[in-house]
């Protein structure tokens, strides 16, 4: 009782000190405890939820990690008072009962300043200020007589208290500022503060930057996002937008200034100026993650210093520590007694795992905040380069969408982690060195033997990883040029259908899939090996640790303790995991390197190259910038007034070498029609284009002038927008009002003009929707004509000066061509005094033209009105005269364009964790048969999954080749093409991981909870309770995960797709001038793919970090059952330190188990939706007669007989041809004519049996087709599609994929198709290379090509669906000559939208708006 005793003064009595305590603690909780429960109840509705977030009292940060350092020492005093109060005969509460009390006023210390600020009511800040001055004061108090008595730093309570007086001052000082600063509580004139924007919008729902210090480490502020997922979907609109500082336009311009800052007066050579700007832009976030993950790998090694601590006090020899000191009638114990209290250690390492955690994810969420705003930014710099690439990029090969949209999501996502990873690389070579320093400590020399090992093996690990790399890069190439075929084969389905050649190029996809697959197993074995070698080494070196302590300690005071032997492999177990991933994380970094330092800079400095290029005013001015553009331009301004555009001594070219355009003098004069004409590939294009400034200029001048008499101030001679409809149809996947308004105000009477000027209304009323239907990637739902005149519409409606129209009659018949010409341009454009150049074959509207430009062989041939043009070159006149005859016959009939065309893995792992045993050989046996079962069950897994992988492929492949037109039709191309390459990608590479990893997870995580509950068989009760939380935390989280994946993987999709829209459309939106809009645009589609990753990576965190706390309690109740059991019942050391192990592992394996579950139902979406597409019903290649019943030579003669033939394009559609009849004679040349949607190119379709028929019969050569299988029918004959379809490829495979034609044959359909000059001037002839999509021809020249396509097989019936709609008129009446001598002998069925076309033939079939034929007239080719 002398602690009880007051004769020397009650500041003397311990006791009373500790009492003195009490008083500010017991002030506080009576103050604030009204106000929190009561006060805040009225208040809590009237605060926005964004402004319950917004926290504005200076030294915010610094509060809250005093205030938790200020838990933890309340936290050691409690454990203390409790230590030192069992060296007592009786109980003294004061020792540890006022460290309670403070505890729970530290507590409410917190809630109730946060209350005070998310509310803004610091007036009540009075209470904290009196708390902090009262604990502040009794501290010092009790620290100084404390002093006085001779109390030291060798007693613990001593330092306790002086901490804590220490913090208290801290945060009475942190008081007085915000009082201070803020003008607070006495002061008459508070400072005024407003919430910041984000917190102001109702649209920002990611909350990390905003919450409080408590909220971001625990994710608590996602409590409600993730609960609420699992009532309803998430999507968009649910996860808002991103804050101002996370979007990819405020990442955009802070790396812009960086890249900026880094071009001073001497530029710095090499990568380094992109390091030192990447450093400027995002460095310091990057090292704050850093030093996170260095103060987590410190805390991490407490728990094998804590393990060991508390087998040896468990230990028989060590139950009791030497007895304290005892001053002021209570006992003092030191810092070694009190660390040496098995219960302190266990205590100690559940708050240094909570910790532990707490920091890792933190220092992860940091890293990958900071990677995606890192790709955010490059990605919004790389579309600003693709808005000044030149146009020759694409078309001449050099760039194509894909590697951009490479460069874009792979690239990018390379740099992203990179940033991911950095932490690792400096944490992973101090946490080896600190671990393997903590293993010499307790093993001495032997954890140098080990270490060595280590050393030793790691060169054979890294050969590893360096195969492992190539093998990835090999199989990426074979991916990429899988991925390339199978994107032309669905872009070609149609022409490889119609020509019997879906097996040709599914055996080439097939052949790079088996190449790929190849590479595949070679990867997969590389992996399994370094799996195997991140499992063996560990282990070695753990068995040569103790075998050589075994071997040098045997027998001695020195020999291998439990306390030792558990804490060493507690330190191996954190060793595992950073020699694990060091490779894994080398390999990675290195591949970001690459990107970095070679493809990144490659890529940017030849989209600027190719920039710089197209505006040089010479060939040797080639560092000219960008701002310069619009003054190479626009020249000084034309002296005449009446002229818009003007070139002089013009050349252009695109590609360094000889010019496309040579001597170019034209002139278009104001508020005109202007037409440009010449035969194909004369430069007509190419011209307009030079106009635009889309060809490297060489020499000459370009003048835009201002329109004569503008009210501007300023002679304007920049360009400005220009109305631009190009030769091949560009639309936006959207709407059709959209794609036609394109960002204009909407006008409804102009709308309902241009509308009824291009002929939409009859096809608009055929959509779903009508105009508001999307239309899809590139107007899939489409036919050509459609697509054309929308895009004539579009340029139709712009309120623009200036209209350039490029060919827009090529896919339109006569009656759409003469009313879009006569209301469109003749009628809307001129009353408007518009300006337009047109570009055309239809050298019949020529008497309409105010001026007109012949081009021949890019030059100009001749320029002026049609009266000049007809003295000066009557040849060209002659052409029109021509022209005009043939359309003045046609005019008895009505015509038109043809009707729109519609469109797992079985694994077991086994990894049986046996491996502590109590005699050295078994442990050696158990673990080597471990390492040799991981590296069996890997190799098997892996090789399984490539067969289930190879055989869905192939099936895959064969379901899409034999499906019939009507899916590719109705199904978006990207769909599909997603199908082969992300969901296969998935199949091939993830899902074994997945899955294997997810097993062993599992059962890990029951080998660990079976050997923790047969240590401590109490570990069981408080398991129940653990695990329903797992339960509902996962149950919670899967949903919430799976909705963010999906999410994240669909905004992607719009954000690559807009990289290719405006990479196909970028001379249409650069006429336009509508960059800022796209740009803006992209700024959408990346925000909204960022904000749903970085949601999903906070639903991450969020699990990660409950599942750590729930791995920390696992350890805390293991700890305290083992300890108690070990004391009590004499359980042995060695099974205490067996189960702590084990127990500290859990948190992992809870961790892998969710996410791996996730991840694979996520996974298992893939293998759901390319087994629905393989469900699909294919096509009737079977037929009645088999191919060996077919008559040899069939069809012979091409006689065609048509009875009563009704046909559809679907079971569930209405037919499209009613009741046909038509009977084609053996060599017979028929034209088929009819007005849009009357069923032409039904007609021919029919012939080819690609339609569904209802009844009727089609003979050919006496033989019901309906009887023929496909394959033997379509290779039967020829025909030639409206849209000209060319592969990547040499010519000569373009001609003849069969390879069945000689050369001779090759070079005699070119020069039937009038292509032998063009072919014989290219590098190669015959093998020439033709780029992705022909891009590398003209429109008309693709044309050509496959006409040449058509002559190449020698077949009795050929079928020409407006195949000569992109040729000029001289081409084609050359062609009719060809056709009519060549082709005299067999059956020709032409659609045709030009009249001279259907009039060169024998008879002339008219298909009515019903679908029906009627025989309308007969006329002789005399």
């Amino acid at each position: 009782m002398i602690a009880y005793k007051v004769d020397n003064g009650l500041l003397n009595n311990g006791c009373f000190l500790d009492a003195l305590g009490l008083v500010p603690h017991v002030f506080l909780l009576f103050s604030t405890f009204p106000i929190l429960f009561i006060g805040w109840g009225s208040q809590s509705s009237k605060v926005h939820i964004h402004h319950s977030t917004w926290l504005h009292f200076p030294g915010h940060n610094l509060r809250w990690l005093l205030t938790v350092v200020l838990l933890f020492v309340l936290v050691c005093e409690i454990a203390e008072g409790i230590v030192s109060d069992g060296f007592n005969q009786s109980r003294h509460l004061h020792l540890y009962m006022p460290a309670g009390l403070g505890m729970l006023a530290a507590i409410t210390s917190i809630v109730y300043y946060h209350n005070i600020e998310t509310s803004n009511f610091p007036k009540l800040l009075i209470a904290l200020l009196i708390y902090w001055t009262l604990a502040f004061i009794t501290k010092t108090i009790k620290f100084v007589k404390y002093d006085d008595h001779g109390i030291g730093l060798m007693q613990l309570r001593f330092c306790i208290t002086g901490l804590l007086a220490l913090l208290y001052g801290l945060l009475l000082g942190v008081e007085v500022n915000v009082i201070l600063r803020r003008r607070y509580m006495w002061f008459p004139c508070p400072t005024e503060v407003k919430p910041p924007d984000d917190l102001q919008d109702l649209g920002v729902r990611f909350l990390q930057p905003f919450v409080n210090l408590l909220s971001k480490s625990t994710y608590w502020w996602m409590n409600t996002f993730i609960t609420s997922a699992h009532k309803r979907p998430i999507d968009l609109k649910t996860i808002g937008k991103l804050p101002i500082s996370m979007r990819a336009l405020t990442n955009f311009q802070r790396l812009r200034k960086a890249f900026d800052a880094q071009k001073g007066p001497v530029p710095l050579k090499g990568s380094r100026w992109i390091w030192l700007a990447l450093r400027q832009a995002f460095g310091r976030p990057l090292v704050l993650s850093i030093t996170f993950r260095f103060i987590a790998d410190l805390l991490g090694f407490a728990g094998p210093l804590c393990i060991s601590g508390i087998v040896h006090h468990i230990s028989s020899d060590n139950h009791s520590a030497l007895p304290p000191v005892k001053l002021l009638g209570v006992h003092f114990i030191s810092s070694e007694a009190f660390l040496a209290n098995a219960y302190v250690l266990a205590v100690l390492l559940f708050l240094a795992l909570l910790l532990q955690r707490t920091f890792l994810q933190a220092s992860y969420y940091v890293a990958i905040e900071t990677g995606i705003k890192l790709r955010a930014a490059i990605q919004t710099k790389i579309y600003h380069k693709i808005m000044r690439l030149c146009t020759s990029n694409m078309s001449m090969g050099d760039m194509t969408t894909a590697q951009i949209c490479s460069l874009v999501a792979r690239d990018t996502n390379h740099l992203m982690w990179f940033f991911f990873l950095c932490p690792n690389l400096w944490a992973m070579p101090v946490q080896i060195v600190m671990g393997v320093l903590l293993l010499y400590s307790l093993l001495g020399v032997s954890a140098l033997i080990g270490a060595t090992v280590i050393v030793i093996l790691a060169p054979l690990q890294y050969f590893v990883a360096t195969r492992l790399s190539r093998a990835q890069k090999s199989t990426l190439e074979y991916t990429s040029e899988r991925l390339k075929k199978t994107n032309e084969l669905l872009r070609g389905i149609k022409l490889l259908k119609l020509y019997a050649w879906e097996h040709i190029f599914r055996s080439s996809v097939e052949e790079t899939r088996r190449q790929e697959l190849r590479n595949l197993r070679t990867f997969a074995l590389y992996t399994s090996l370094s799996i195997f070698m991140n499992a063996a080494i560990p282990i070695a070196a753990v068995l040569t640790i103790f075998a050589v302590h075994v071997h040098v300690h045997s027998g001695t005071d020195f020999d291998l303790s439990p306390a030792v032997a558990f804490g060493s492999l507690s330190l191996f177990h954190i060793l595992v995991t950073p020699l694990f991933l060091l490779s894994s994380v080398l390999h990675s970094t290195v591949k970001a390197l690459v990107r970095v330092l070679v493809l990144w800079p490659q890529y940017a400095l030849q989209l600027q190259a190719k920039l710089v290029n197209r505006k040089n005013k010479a060939k040797q001015d080639v560092n000219r910038n960008f701002e310069q553009q619009d003054q190479e331009l626009t020249a000084s301004a034309s002296q005449d007034e009446d002229v818009c555009i003007k070139i002089v001594n013009g050349y252009f070219t695109w590609t360094q070498g000889c010019p496309t355009l040579s001597n170019i003098d034209i002139k278009v004069p104001f508020g005109q029609l202007t037409m440009i004409v010449g035969q194909v590939g004369c430069g007509k294009s190419s011209l307009l284009l030079a106009a635009l400034g889309e060809m490297q200029k060489i020499s000459g001048n370009i003048t835009w002038n201002n329109l004569p008499k503008s009210d501007s101030e300023e002679n304007v001679r920049k360009r400005g927008s220009v109305a631009y409809a190009s030769q091949r149809p560009w639309l936006l996947n959207a709407t059709v009002e959209e794609n036609i308004l394109f960002d204009m105000a909407p006008n409804e009477k102009r709308y309902k003009e241009v509308i009824e000027v291009c002929q939409l209304q009859p096809d608009i009323d055929t959509l779903p929707q009508g105009d508001q239907t999307v239309i899809g990637e590139r107007g899939i739902i489409l036919s050509g004509g459609q697509r054309q005149r929308i895009c004539v519409a579009r340029a139709l409606y712009q309120h623009t000066n200036v209209v350039f129209l490029d060919d827009p009659f090529s896919a339109l018949d006569i009656h759409l061509s003469d009313h879009l010409m006569r209301e469109g341009i003749l009628k809307l454009l001129r009353q408007e005094k518009r300006t337009v150049v047109l570009v055309t074959h239809k050298l019949q509207y020529l008497p309409h033209a105010d001026w007109i430009i012949a081009m021949r062989d890019g030059t100009v041939q001749t320029q002026g009105t049609l009266k000049d043009i007809q003295c000066a070159e009557p040849e060209l006149f002659e052409q029109h005269s021509v022209v005009i005859f043939y359309v003045f016959t046609h005019c008895i009939f009505v015509i038109s364009l043809s009707g729109a065309e519609c469109c797992c893995v079985v694994l077991l792992s086994q990894d049986c964790e046996f491996s502590h045993s109590s005699y050295l050989q078994v442990f050696c046996g158990l673990c080597a048969l471990g390492i040799v079962l991981c590296l069996v069950t890997s190799l098997a897994v892996e090789w399984t999954g490539l067969r289930v992988s190879r055989e869905l492929h192939c099936s895959l492949l064969r379901t899409i080749v034999l499906a019939p037109m009507r899916l590719f039709e109705t199904t978006p191309l990207g769909n599909i093409l997603n199908r082969f390459s992300a969901d296969t990608n998935t199949i091939d590479q993830h899902i074994p991981v997945t899955l294997e990893c997810l097993s062993r997870s599992t059962l890990l995580c029951v080998s660990a909870v079976g050997v923790i509950s047969y240590v401590t068989p109490l570990f069981l009760f408080a398991l129940l309770p653990l695990a329903v939380a797992c339960y509902f935390i996962q149950k919670y989280f899967r949903v919430a995960s799976r909705d963010l994946q999906q999410l994240e993987d669909s905004t992607e999709m719009p954000l690559l797709s807009h990289y290719s829209q405006t990479i196909e459309g970028l001379t249409t939106i650069r006429a336009f001038r509508h960059e800022q809009r796209f740009k803006k645009k992209l700024l959408e589609h990346t925000d909204a793919n960022n904000i749903s990753s970085l949601f999903l990576m906070a639903a991450n965190r969020w699990l990660e970090v409950r599942m750590e706390y729930i791995g920390a309690f696992v350890v805390l109740i293991a700890a305290v059952a083992s300890i108690s059991n070990a004391l009590c019942s004499q359980l042995s050391a060695g099974l205490v330190g067996l189960g702590l192990t084990y127990a500290l592992m859990v948190s992992n394996y809870l961790n892998w188990i969710v996410r791996n579950l996730a991840d694979m139902e996520v996974h298992l979406g893939c293998v759901k939706r390319v087994s629905g597409l393989i469900h699909t019903q294919p096509e009737s290649y079977d037929g009645l007669m088999t191919p060996a019943q077919v008559p040899a030579g069939w069809p012979k003669y091409g006689e065609i007989q048509i009875k009563n033939l009704s046909v559809r394009y679907d079971s569930s559609l209405k037919p499209v041809l009613r009741h046909v009849s038509a009977h084609i004679r053996p060599g017979q040349k028929v034209g088929i004519c009819g007005r849009t949607g009357s069923g032409k190119s039904s007609f021919s379709l029919a012939l080819f049996r690609m339609l569904d028929t209802i009844e009727g019969n089609r003979i050919i050569d006496g033989i019901d087709i309906a009887k023929l299988p496909l394959q033997t029918l379509r290779s039967k004959f020829s025909i030639i599609l409206q849209d000209p379809i060319l592969f990547s490829g040499t010519i000569r495979f373009n001609l003849d994929p069969e390879r069945k034609a000689t050369d001779q044959m090759l070079w005699e359909a070119l020069e039937i198709a009038q292509l032998m000059p063009v072919v014989k001037a290219l590098p190669g002839g015959l093998d020439a290379m033709v780029t992705e999509g022909g891009e590398n021809f003209s429109q008309g020249q693709r044309q050509l090509f496959c006409l040449a396509r058509a002559f190449v097989r020698k077949s009795s019936i050929l079928i020409m669906d407006e195949a000569t709609a992109s040729i000029d008129m001289a081409t084609e009446s050359i062609l009719q000559k060809v056709v009519m001598t060549a082709f005299a002998d067999r059956t020709v069925v032409t659609i045709a939208v030009s009249p001279c076309t259907s009039l060169n033939y024998c008879t002339l079939y008219k298909t009515t708006q019903q679908g029906s034929s009627t025989l309308a007239l007969k006329l002789t080719c005399e």
